[in-house]
């Protein structure tokens, strides 16, 4: 309508002051409501051209939607494991740090699992005290087996230094003898040392290396008992948070509630364009925004990214073909747009549906000093057209109370 009176302007008006001062025709004698299409046909029909011409040019160069949502994520409360809920620390929709407990499962089972790998902890310790002791006392088999070996050898040297000064001292057998328990002295001296060794190896390598184990089964533990306090991953509040004592939760089919981050949905929105406008739409475009839940109000914004992909092409793999025409409706330009100016968005809650304008800025074509004078006549008329969409936003923005709340219905 808006556009039409614009064009009406300059069109029917300068027509019907033609007909009515320079031809002298006269508004209820000549130019009745019976004559007005043949006596202002040439004003009528330019002003239906321009209206269409100026439209389109608008709608193009200065993108209009009403598909612009502040999209915000959820987190789901949900624990790494079932469990049976033991304590709730907070409440329905407190506002919760992170980091900071929200609910605690029954942890018996991860508790006696803790017991238990201290326990093994506590006899390798044990174990190891023992093996040190067991050291000293095989350094004194090593001197006690010394000891016999030296004093056997020292004996069959005795002997022998007798028979060789007179044969008849000493038998021969008894010589073999000695030479008997000199050897099997000196085997225990071999497996005093061995036994030794063994002890020392144990306490070197085994037995640390069980205690390493039995610390990496501790600590498993306490990362199992850590795990029954299901903590808030971002600062944010509660909601739908209706868990109670005794509750079964369960990490694939029975969330505990869910947590909305603080600054989900408020550092701007989702638009989704035309795709006639996808070689219009460029990061960096001015826009502005009106929303429903901040009604009367116009938030100036920037596009911040344009989506390359158009959301309704994807494809997934299944056991049907894909048919284009089972695509019900052409997809959108996704645009992400975010406020201009610090605290733009304060005020309208997450999920907030809002009319989004986008407007073409050719400042810098403008600029060229090459530029052509035609062009420069077009581009001077696509940046002025964009007042007349910067209207309309705020003629949308003061009706859009009376036509929600009256029109519509809504409560």
């Amino acid at each position: 309508m808006l556009e039409l009176l614009l064009c009406s302007a300059f069109t029917i008006l300068p027509d019907y002051l033609y007909r009515r001062y320079a031809q002298g025709k006269r508004l209820g004698h000549e130019i009745t409501l019976y004559s007005v299409w043949f006596e202002l046909r040439y004003g009528i029909t330019a002003c239906l051209g321009l209206t269409i011409l100026l439209l389109t040019m608008i709608l193009y160069f200065h993108p209009s939607t009403t598909a612009a949502v502040s999209f915000y994520r959820t987190v789901p409360i949900l624990p790494e494991g079932s469990g049976r809920v033991e304590e709730v620390l907070v409440g329905l929709s407190d506002t919760v740090k992170a980091g900071q407990p929200i609910f605690r499962l029954d942890s018996s089972k991860q508790q006696a699992a803790m017991e238990t790998a201290r326990k093994k902890l506590s006899e390798i310790d044990a174990e190891i005290e023992l093996a040190k002791a067991q050291l000293v006392v095989s350094e004194a088999q090593i001197q006690e087996a010394q000891s016999s070996y030296q004093q056997a050898l020292d004996e069959l040297a005795t002997k022998a230094e007798l028979q060789k000064r007179n044969a008849g001292t000493v038998a021969q057998r008894e010589l073999e003898k000695l030479q008997n328990l000199v050897d099997g002295r000196q085997a225990g001296v071999a497996a005093a040392v061995a036994n030794k060794q063994t002890t020392a190896t144990q306490i070197a390598s085994v037995l640390p290396a069980q205690r390493a184990s039995a610390e990496a089964v501790l600590a498993e533990a306490q990362v199992e008992l850590d795990k029954t306090v299901v903590r808030a991953g971002v600062d944010g509040i509660l909601e739908q948070f209706t868990l109670r004592k005794g509750d079964v939760v369960n990490p694939m089919m029975r969330p505990a509630g869910v947590l909305v981050p603080s600054e989900a949905g408020r550092g701007g929105l989702i638009a989704g364009f035309n795709q006639l406008e996808a070689q219009v739409m460029k990061v960096g475009m001015l826009g502005e925004v009106t929303c429903v839940s901040k009604p009367m109000t116009i938030i100036p914004m920037v596009v911040s990214d344009v989506q390359e992909l158009i959301a309704t092409g994807q494809v997934r793999a299944s056991d049907q073909l894909i048919d284009a025409q089972q695509v019900a409706r052409p997809g959108t330009i996704t645009v992400y747009m975010e406020p201009l100016f610090e605290g733009g968005f304060e005020g309208v809650p997450p999920g907030s549906n809002c009319i989004a304008n986008a407007y073409t800025n050719n400042h810098d074509a403008l600029a060229d000093p090459d530029i052509g004078t035609g062009t420069w006549l077009f581009l001077h008329a696509v940046d002025a057209v964009g007042v007349v969409h910067a209207i309309i936003l705020r003629l949308q923005a003061l009706l859009l109370p009376i036509k929600t709340l009256v029109f519509s219905g809504g409560h």
